[in-house]
């Protein structure tokens, strides 16, 4: 009875908020009062803008004058280190001269956030046009911070997509409103993540706007991955961008109920204010390299590759309106299509290993073919993991991973070397060589080094006075201190995977947010690009392996039974459990990690001197007793049905 009272005033509350749609005159109104708010004064007069130089858009706007339809020509930087990610951002930002676009998923209002954020408003201040496309659910919830960026500029717009019940803030009635009354609607993301200058250059991949994707979380980061490209692609980029920007889903700050009631009963908010660092040193820092020609030449313009064909590729907005319509799914579509023509080897790298039907499909007749390509997969383990409730769905399906589809499946170790010093290389260390506010605590001692931990670091006390500090949980991960990885045996710094990268026969190589997982296929629209140079792949194929480097991942191969025939039965009963519609209750599965004994080079998992080198280290390394390590076998078992959400 109880529940279904509940159920009741979900639906109620939806079936009300439904209803309080704005009127055009409230929509007037708020517009008439962020046209007259004071300081909207564009500060700049030159052509220009007042745009600083830049080697990164000089080297664009050339590859773009000597474009022609047939021999396209474009700049192509990877962009694996984090600081150098930033700092191209701020450059370009800075040296922008008519337009900035920006399309994210998370946009978190920590020193990344308020950083960007800042760094957009000064530029629309000095004439240049920004427009911000983020996704609701997991972007700018505060409404006073959203109320001073509708006023802070006639260059500057925001657009939240698409909002649930026209708000910009969704509290947990809401939520469960939006889950239980328009699933569909409500269960669709843009996922896509996109910076756009002069429509001549553009960054894409994997990176939100928050600390831990940049390695600036003082705990917990992301190894992640984005791909500069300046040229004729970037004309991809803006019709992709503008498709989304004037799509009904995506619905301007005057438009969202609470922005517009906050705008029409506070006629005179306070000016835009400064940010407030927990790090300014270290903000400090990344501005000084944005505007540092050597720095940019080191990290950024000498990387470079100029090369020909680059294809940008997105899905189209709303994609769940149209499901059965491939132009809409183009860039899974795209994808599925290169992995299908594979004849040597296909590199992966995702922090889901939760395959669609449709990639199951593709992998077990590439499997079958003779000789079959190779198939690298680098991953998350659940240590290093914070989407522990996927995590599970990816546990349950080893074996068919293994031997439907020939997985070589390496798992990202917490600790990994690789990610350590990336992280090293993107912060100031003190003199001593330690890092400041580094207790060394691991697993649920995250939570000492969160807002209010970090806010009383180093560099000035106390929490952010910046509007938006409020930071909300993310569903199944990726987002909100809620989010945390699982407790650790191990202590210290700790690091899960985020880029999502393919390199198929050496020939080309794909960077962009698709997760290669059911969401990215059906409910996320997703973007990136394909460049088509051996050079670009075998440096990309290069990055990924390297965090398949025993040091830094377990390898996930077949358990040796201790026991011949008991090990036997134990397998049959597992192979049963596992193909079971709803219960996967047998807890002895068919493969588990394992780490490379010292003095051995490391061999494939199918090599049958593998367990000769290898030793077993369990099927959740490191992992320490929790209601997370509990809830993963408990999803493993029951959550079948799941995985679409997940």
């Amino acid at each position: 009875m109880r529940l279904r009272w509940c159920a009741l005033l979900v639906f109620a509350c939806a079936a009300l908020l439904q209803g309080c749609t704005l009127t055009r005159a409230q929509i007037r109104r708020a517009d008439a009062l962020v046209a007259a708010s004071p300081g909207r004064a564009t500060l700049c007069q030159r052509a220009d803008h007042c745009a600083l130089p830049s080697p990164l858009l000089r080297a664009a706007d050339q590859a773009l004058a000597e474009s022609t339809a047939q021999h396209p020509v474009n700049i192509v930087t990877l962009l694996d280190d984090s600081e150098a990610a930033l700092v191209a951002r701020l450059n370009l930002i800075r040296a922008a001269r008519r337009s900035i676009d920006v399309q994210t998923y998370i946009w978190d209002q920590d020193d990344i956030g308020q950083l960007v954020l800042d760094e957009l408003v000064q530029a629309a201040r000095r004439g240049v046009q920004v427009r911000i496309l983020a996704d609701q659910l997991f972007s700018f919830e505060d409404v006073d911070l959203l109320d001073r960026l509708a006023r802070v500029s006639p260059n500057f717009h925001v657009k939240l997509y698409n909002p649930t019940f026209h708000a910009a803030h969704t509290p947990p009635l809401e939520f469960a409103a939006g889950v239980l009354c328009c699933f569909m609607k409500f269960n669709q993301r843009m996922h896509n993540k996109l910076v756009l200058v002069d429509d001549s250059i553009g960054i894409t991949g994997g990176r939100n706007y928050q600390n831990r994707y940049f390695n600036w979380d003082d705990g917990f980061n992301y190894v992640d991955r984005d791909v500069m490209v300046g040229g004729a692609a970037a004309k991809e980029m803006a019709a992709s961008f503008d498709l989304f920007w004037h799509h009904k889903r995506s619905v301007a700050l005057t438009h969202l109920r609470d922005v517009n009631r906050r705008i029409r009963h506070d006629a005179s908010p306070p000016a835009w204010p400064t940010p407030h660092y927990t790090d300014p040193v270290r903000v400090a820092r990344a501005q000084e390299e944005a505007e540092d020609q050597g720095w940019l030449a080191q990290h950024l313009t000498d990387p470079s590759l100029r090369t020909g064909r680059v294809d940008y590729f997105s899905d189209l907005p709303a994609k769940t309106d149209e499901p059965h319509e491939r132009s809409v799914r183009a860039f899974t579509s795209h994808l599925m299509h290169l992995v299908a023509n594979a004849k040597r080897e296909v590199v992966l790298q995702t922090p889901y290993l939760v395959i669609s039907k449709r990639a199951r499909r593709i992998f077990e007749r590439l499997h079958k073919e003779t000789p079959p390509p190779r198939i690298v997969i680098s991953t998350n383990s659940l240590a290093s993991t914070d989407a522990f409730a996927v995590y599970a769905m990816s546990y349950k399906h080893r074996k068919r991973y293994l031997t439907k589809f020939g997985f070589e499946i390496h798992e990202l170790k917490p600790h990994a070397d690789s990610a350590a010093e990336a992280y090293e290389q993107a912060n100031v260390w003190d003199q001593d060589g330690t890092m400041p506010d580094d207790d060394g605590s691991g697993g649920e001692g995250i939570a000492a080094t969160g807002a209010a931990g970090r806010g009383k670091g180093r560099h000035g006390g106390g929490r952010p006075r910046f509007p938006g500090t409020v930071r909300r949980p993310g569903l199944f991960g990726s987002n909100g201190r809620r989010n945390r990885p699982a407790p650790l045996h191990s202590s210290g710094r700790r690091f899960a995977l985020h880029a999502k990268s393919m390199v198929v026969d050496d020939r080309f190589a794909m960077v962009g947010s698709h997760n290669f997982d059911p969401r990215s296929d059906h409910y996320n629209t997703e973007a990136g690009v394909i460049v088509y140079d051996p050079r670009f792949a075998d440096e990309l194929r290069d990055s990924i392996l390297r965090d398949t480097e025993p040091q830094n991942a377990w390898v996930i191969a077949a358990r040796r039974p201790t026991v011949p025939v008991l090990g036997g039965i134990s397998q049959v009963i597992g192979d049963v459990s596992a193909k079971l519609p709803l219960f996967d209750l047998w807890p002895f599965r068919y493969a588990t990690s394992y780490d490379l004994k010292p003095g051995c080079t490391p061999l494939s998992p199918f090599d049958p001197k593998f367990h000769d080198c290898y030793t077993p280290v369990g099927d959740f390394p490191d992992v320490a007793l929790s209601p997370k390590l509990i809830v993963t076998r408990l999803i493993t078992a029951f959550g079948a049905g799941v995985k679409g959400i997940l």
